[in-house]
């Protein structure tokens, strides 16, 4: 853990020429791109997202090509009409950077309201699932493959309907009749389909084939979006022999003996889960079968006739009043599926399959998660610049000669806080986010009354942050020291603290390999935000994911959490705080 922001952390100014204004500091980043808030020039709505690549290190640093940049732009453009898809508006570029306008998720990650280890119901579960079926569905029907189905790219939008996003991995696989196997080994590894491990040359009872049919590989990668939605974990660590869980099912033929994951899944989603991890691609359950299961079809009290979002508050109270903090576990004890690693800091992170190997990668930009590393094979007709016609511009998203000046941002500079500059006890009982430290988490009934859809109760913030009454003194040590205890090095914790009384703020950086020997990186913002009701000074705690698994960060996040519990601000009661 490194305290301030990293070296060479100062970016290149961005587009001045750009036909809106930016709103808000970086709210994202990735290897090479940052995402900001941004409205048309001359009215404050509609507020859309904006994504700004790095040309210079994504083609030095991730040695991509121009074309594979176009090609995220046009894919994603040509799928964006959909209800379940982040709408893409419009994209420019100047000598630096390639800017991408598109919808705004405010209901924040979908993950990230998803308990670890235990899952979100099955009401919710097959709610959502429902959604990303309607969404890959779409897609599919316009003949692209997603590649990169993970909890990092299923977003919420403010009335809580799922939306799939990051389509740097996405391929044409079908055009005009013609049809393409793909051979880029790319993906997370804990949602990646075991054929694309074996791309090439691979033997099948249906016989040799090469290379992989991307469409399949995205339902093999819904199945393990359901499997987490319904248990709260994945059920392996990669898809290989190398992983004793993977190893397991495949010498069970589908059917695990004696694991609390599998066991836990009622029967019914259970059978559908096996037709859809079927490894052989051609045995798997294709869309119209998964559409046709009886668990697919069940009624559900939280979807609409037209496959959206029903009875929202109560969606965004259920899905909150899930999330709790258990002071009494204890955040040390060994678990195989869950417990992270220690990780030197110079260490790079593996963040996805190597494109040259089906290992995990030593070179951090080895692979993105916003653009596949090897470009897509020559075809009769022009797979990386197809004729979409594509659809006219959302009016959504202005388009003005008329050009505004921006300020450089550093990526890595803290996001601002949620709170006002003071704070109050009404305040504090009116937070839904701070009811998963209570015994009983619940949200309070003043909000439910008052709320009408699902923005108005659940933050598009992250929920692992946790409010403090004491000085930055008391309150950076003590987090220096739960992190020490869960393997994860410290230094410079004095700094954080000078930093903090002088400016008000004060953050580290988190790097280390989660429990699937994944990398997880981000940053723990210690900020002054207020003055609690005695006049005490209030901190606030918020661990913000820059890369890695949501569900893995909420790990981390409860164990820091429950080691420094004597910091943390929790209620007395249901009297309040």
């Amino acid at each position: 853990m490194v305290m301030g922001p990293p070296p060479g952390s100062q970016v290149a100014p961005l587009p001045t020429n750009i036909p809106f204004r930016l709103i808000s500091k970086t709210i994202g980043v990735g290897a090479y791109a940052s995402i900001r808030k941004a409205a048309p020039l001359n009215t404050s709505k509609p507020v859309f997202a904006v994504k700004f690549i790095n040309k210079k290190h994504a083609f030095d640093q991730g040695r991509l090509k121009p074309q594979q940049i176009k090609l995220e732009v046009s894919l994603h453009m040509h799928v964006s009409q959909h209800e379940n898809i982040i709408k893409c508006f419009n994209t420019g570029e100047d000598a630096l950077w390639t800017w991408i306008a598109m919808e705004l998720a405010e209901g924040g990650d979908l993950f990230d309201k998803v308990e670890a280890d235990e899952g979100v119901g099955e009401d919710i579960a097959h709610f959502y699932f429902t959604q990303l079926i309607q969404g890959i569905s779409y897609m599919h029907s316009r003949g692209v493959a997603h590649r990169d189905i993970k909890p990092e790219n299923i977003l919420l939008s403010g009335e809580g309907n799922l939306k799939l996003a990051d389509f740097g991995l996405a391929v044409l696989f079908s055009n005009n009749g013609q049809t393409k196997r793909s051979n880029t080994v790319c993906g997370s590894p804990p949602y990646i389909a075991p054929e694309i491990l074996q791309s090439g040359r691979r033997k099948t009872k249906h016989g040799e084939q090469t290379g992989y049919e991307a469409n399949l590989t995205d339902i093999w990668s819904c199945g393990i979006v359901l499997f987490v939605l319904l248990v709260g974990n994945t059920p392996w660590d990669e898809p290989t022999s190398q992983s004793y869980e993977f190893k397991e099912y495949v010498d069970s033929q589908g059917r695990p003996q004696n694991d609390e994951l599998w066991d836990r899944i009622p029967p019914v989603p259970l059978n559908l889960l096996r037709g859809i991890l079927k490894l052989d691609p051609l045995d798997r359950f294709d869309l119209e079968k998964i559409r046709k299961h009886p668990w697919f079809t069940r009624p559900n009290p939280y979807l609409t006739p037209s496959g959206k979002a029903s009875n929202q508050v109560s969606l965004a109270t259920k899905m909150l009043e899930s999330l709790h903090i258990n002071f009494d576990a204890d955040p040390t004890a060994s678990q195989a599926r869950s417990q992270p690693e220690p990780m030197d800091l110079d260490t790079p992170l593996n963040n996805g399959i190597s494109p040259t190997n089906n290992h995990l990668p030593t070179d951090p930009h080895s692979l993105v998660s916003t653009q596949p590393e090897t470009p897509l094979d020559n075809n009769p007709f022009d797979w990386e610049r197809p004729n979409f016609n594509a659809h006219p511009i959302s009016a959504s998203q202005p388009i003005h000669s008329t050009t505004t000046t921006t300020t450089s941002s550093s990526s890595f500079a803290p996001p601002a806080g949620p709170y006002p500059s003071t704070l109050s006890s009404l305040d504090l009982d009116a937070d839904p986010t701070l009811s998963q430290f209570q015994p009983t988490p619940s949200v309070p009934l003043t909000l439910t009354q008052a709320a009408r859809n699902f923005r108005d109760i659940v933050p598009s913030a992250s929920l692992c942050r946790f409010l403090s009454p004491l000085a930055f003194a008391l309150v950076v040590p003590r987090l220096a020291e739960a992190l020490h205890r869960l393997g994860v090095p410290v230094t410079g914790a004095g700094e954080a603290v000078v930093r903090g009384e002088r400016e008000g703020t004060g953050w580290v950086r988190v790097k280390l390999l989660d429990g699937r020997r994944q990398g997880l990186s981000g940053t723990v913002v210690v900020e002054r935000v207020g003055v609690g009701v005695v006049g005490e000074e209030l901190l606030e705690v918020r661990f913000v994911k820059a890369k890695g698994d949501p569900l893995e960060w909420r790990r981390l996040f409860k164990r820091v959490v429950v080691l420094c519990q004597d910091v943390v601000l929790k209620p007395r009661g249901p009297g309040g705080w």
